[in-house]
């Protein structure tokens, strides 16, 4: 089953400084019917404007995973962290028995980014946080894992949850495929393109919902970048 989750009607929120679309329930857009999927609970799709950002604040108990689209997010974290992370490459801060941290755009031009929440397996513990390239040279026409709770996964930015986050980038006529263990939560957003799942066209910053599927074929229809989330 592939349920499609479009773009323009996903809700959302324009602050000025931030323009934000939520594929799932999040701060001021509530939907009880749509609180997340398995455990993969946020995936908000922001715009933050130069020279802007997210003030220090609180998280626990959450697998927050950025993946950076354009521009670059700078980090702060009350465990003494900083970093800059830029279009290509990946942040994941595991946010344990509790973290404090800020998100800055400090470039000249806008940054966009999927900024994904996933639910850990057991609560508390020692927060982290972590910063890795993927160049898209290196997972062009093949699904990467890019963060993992699984100790297979070794190239991925660890995080703890029975679920794994991968990207690929496609040429328009590529194929990627994906097999998932029975009872896995799937979602995929294209970052930009458009690709065609098991006969289901889906299209930049669309949401597709993946249950009971055995094989997902992932057909680019045009250059596409994108992310896939397979959770418990």
């Amino acid at each position: 089953m592939i349920e499609l989750r479009p773009f323009n009607k996903l809700g959302g929120a324009d602050h000025g400084w931030l323009k934000a679309k939520h594929h799932f329930s999040f701060a001021g857009h509530y939907d009880p019917n749509n609180m997340g999927h398995g455990a993969l609970r946020v995936w908000n799709d922001d715009e933050i404007a130069p020279n802007t950002g997210f003030p220090a604040h609180p998280h626990a108990n959450m697998e927050i995973i950025t993946y950076v689209r354009e521009g670059a997010i700078t980090h702060q974290d009350s465990l003494g962290n900083e970093g800059r992370t830029e279009a290509g490459d990946v942040q994941v801060m595991s946010a344990g028995s509790g973290i404090r941290h800020s998100e800055y755009n400090l470039e000249p031009t806008q940054t966009r980014i999927f900024q994904i929440w996933i639910e850990p397996t057991t609560r508390g513990g020692q927060p982290t946080w972590g910063s890795k390239p993927f160049p898209k040279a290196d997972r062009s026409g093949k699904l990467v894992t890019i963060a993992s709770g699984f100790d297979d996964d070794a190239d991925a930015l660890p995080i703890r949850a029975d679920a794994r986050v991968l990207a690929t980038t496609l040429k328009a006529g590529e194929s990627a495929e994906y097999a998932p263990q029975k009872a896995r939560h799937l979602y995929l957003v294209p970052a930009a393109g458009s690709v065609e799942i098991n006969g289901v066209r889906v299209n930049a910053r669309d949401g597709a919902a993946i249950r009971d599927e055995d094989r997902l074929k992932i057909t680019a229809l045009e250059d596409t970048e994108l992310v896939l989330v397979d959770a418990a």
